[in-house]
């Protein structure tokens, strides 16, 4: 697969959900497979639907770990990430470069070991990350999610380099709003604050 080049800036960020967009989730979603997740959207249409990957519950596992044939590989180290719910058997390979100073997002989705390994190897600045599943919308799905105020959408940021999956949904979700924060804080069970 090509690669996409995003240029994410705030103010163009539509109403809907959008291919190169990410999707957070709403301090009340409760949902257990998308609680306080963000999902990288790489392909939607109104009338075929959504495809994305949760970026933010890592697996503390790495590819040479998860398949012992790639123990030997150079790519043996590729951190893996819990994608979605879909297609739990299935692995996604992605590579992806934040260039923040020309403000643009270079992503390679859905990439075979040997396109991943050229990729590094030209470019050590991209990232490689291994998704097991992925998440899913029917046609109309995701649009009547968000329109019930499940999930926020956000251009991508360089907050999605941070190691730590809670801070990094929490910068997301305050910078589109911080008044959402509150809502990040609330205990589990406010019964017992």
């Amino acid at each position: 697969m090509s690669a996409m080049r995003f240029q994410p800036k705030e103010e163009d960020v539509p109403n809907g959900p959008f291919a190169g967009s990410l999707l957070i989730a709403h301090p009340s979603l409760r949902d257990y497979n998308f609680k306080k997740t963000i999902v990288l959207l790489t392909a939607h249409d109104n009338a075929e639907g959504s495809l994305g990957v949760i970026i933010n519950k890592p697996m503390n596992q790495t590819l040479g770990e998860f398949d012992p044939d790639l123990k030997d590989s150079g790519l043996s180290s590729i951190p893996l990430y819990k994608g979605g719910p879909v297609a739990p058997d299935q692995m996604i390979l992605v590579a992806w470069k934040w260039a923040q100073n020309e403000g643009s997002f270079q992503l390679f989705f859905g990439i075979d070991e040997a396109k991943a390994q050229k990729i590094v190897e030209e470019d050590p600045d991209f990232q490689l990350r291994g998704f097991i599943g992925h998440s899913g919308w029917t046609e109309g799905q995701l649009e009547g999610e968000v329109e019930g105020g499940s999930w926020l959408i956000s251009p991508i940021t360089p907050d999605i380099e941070q190691e730590d999956s809670l801070l990094m949904w929490r910068a997301i979700l305050g910078h589109i709003r911080p008044t959402m924060l509150l809502l990040a804080d609330e205990p589990e069970n406010p019964s017992l604050n």
